[in-house]
């Protein structure tokens, strides 16, 4: 009885590894809108769903790195659901950065006017059979900060 609880464990567990996953992309992070009270750094996740059918996203998470300091985190709850076929459907990640670490972060930019970030989000979504499966989806680069002129005219 031990073994055949052993096969069905074993042809389970194979069955659940090679199942079909969404594939995600966190394609793009810009400055979106700049005001008195902060910035708005806007994240775009692009996921393709390989299923025929939607399937639901739980939640979005997501956290801004800076020069070894955490900028900004937080949850986008239920963002939507993924569209079925093989389509690719995009997400948007507003993270709010306060402008006492905004501009912290534009004394530390240097003459280059670009800060060097790394942004991590988690794309949870809710697969039949399987459950709750949360993607990691990192991105790292240089954001361009834009200059007075733009912001004011």
């Amino acid at each position: 009885m031990a073994q055949l609880v052993d096969k069905a464990k074993g042809f389970v567990a194979d069955k659940l590894a090679n199942i079909q996953k969404p594939e995600a992309e966190l394609a793009d992070v810009s400055v979106g809108h700049v005001g008195r009270d902060g910035a708005t750094l806007a994240g775009r996740v692009d996921v393709r769903n390989p299923y025929s059918h939607a399937i639901p996203v739980c939640e979005l998470s997501y956290s801004l790195w800076s020069a070894g300091r955490e900028v900004a985190s937080g949850t986008v709850p239920d963002p939507g659901s993924l569209a079925g076929g093989g389509a690719t459907t995009r997400l948007d990640v507003p993270v709010r950065v306060p402008y006492d670490f905004l501009a912290s972060l534009v004394r530390d930019a240097g003459s280059d006017w670009d800060i060097d970030y790394e942004m991590r989000v988690g794309l949870t979504v809710d697969l039949p059979v399987v459950g709750n499966l949360t993607l990691p989806l990192t991105k790292s680069g240089e954001l361009k900060l834009p200059t007075l002129s733009s912001i004011i005219f």
